[in-house]
């Protein structure tokens, strides 16, 4: 007797608030309602809206857009958001995805110059992530370069998979910046990968955060896989439109960025079974 197909899980397209810099939280709503992405990853910000859970709750309800994740405030100009202590940020970026009912809360590991925080980083996610059914996804980053320097401003290290952690995001902008091969680093990653960042980069010095397909990173390679490995997160397209002239120039980068992600899911999603990522144990 035949044995049925097993059909990979439906991967879900989200677009990160960011993307739609210098408009607000909630033009993106708006925009990612217009387009037809499949919801949100609030990124929270300077952003009064985004910062509270209310007025994001109204914006996910009047457009139709959920919020799939909760980008935790870890940005250099975000250090006074939500608190100047990073596990209250984390604490807070809980509870608003156990709110609106998003899956994720995406981290960066902490700047060196954070040592309390760093030496307690990973004992710590884990400790939280046993609290919730939120992911706790932490995202690998890069180190900083200017001209022949290098810097490592991240602690315990920039390369998350060096470390011990439940759940990963992977960046295909942060790959492109640290010059990762970006494959190899979700083979690692293997099962614990629970969220991606999917952008561009041409592997200057700069995180450039590209429409993919612009730059030199194997966006519609690690999406493919993504769909016939069983992966069950959410990608998230998180691109830098800032120099966009217009809202329409605006809206067409994110539409492009939204119909490259389909079509390579889409693509991957017409073979057959799919074998499961490798298991990462934990030490």
């Amino acid at each position: 007797m035949a044995q049925p197909v097993v059909r990979p899980p439906e991967v879900k397209v989200a677009l990160s608030t960011a993307s739609v810099y210098p408009e607000s939280t909630a033009a993106a709503f708006e925009i990612a309602g217009r387009l037809g992405y499949d919801g949100v990853e609030v990124m929270v910000w300077t952003d009064p809206v985004s910062q509270d859970i209310e007025s994001l709750r109204s914006l996910s309800d009047y457009h139709g857009v959920p919020v799939l994740a909760v980008h935790a405030p870890c940005l250099l100009i975000t250090q006074r958001v939500w608190s100047t202590n990073p596990w209250t940020k984390l604490q807070r970026a809980r509870a608003a995805a156990e709110k609106l009912g998003a899956s994720a809360v995406v981290v960066h590991p902490p700047f060196r110059w954070q040592r309390a925080y760093a030496r307690e980083f990973i004992e710590g996610v884990w400790r939280m992530a046993d609290e919730t059914d939120v992911r706790f996804a932490v995202e690998n980053m890069y180190p900083w370069r200017y001209r022949d320097r290098e810097m490592l401003a991240y602690a315990p290290d920039w390369d998350v998979t060096k470390d011990d952690y439940r759940h990963f995001t992977v960046d295909l902008s942060h790959t492109a910046t640290a010059r990762n091969d970006a494959l190899d680093m979700v083979t690692r990653m293997g099962d614990r990968l629970a969220h991606v960042h999917l952008a561009d980069g041409s592997g200057s010095g700069k995180d450039e955060h590209l429409v993919p397909g612009r730059g030199s990173q194997p966006c519609g390679e690690l999406l493919r896989r993504l769909t016939t490995s069983g992966f069950d997160g959410h990608v998230v397209v998180e691109v830098n439109t800032r120099r966009a002239v217009s809202g329409a120039e605006r809206e067409a980068d994110l539409a492009e960025a939204l119909a490259f992600a389909r079509r390579h899911l889409a693509t991957a999603s017409r073979v057959g079974g799919y074998p499961g990522l490798p298991r990462v144990p934990r030490s």
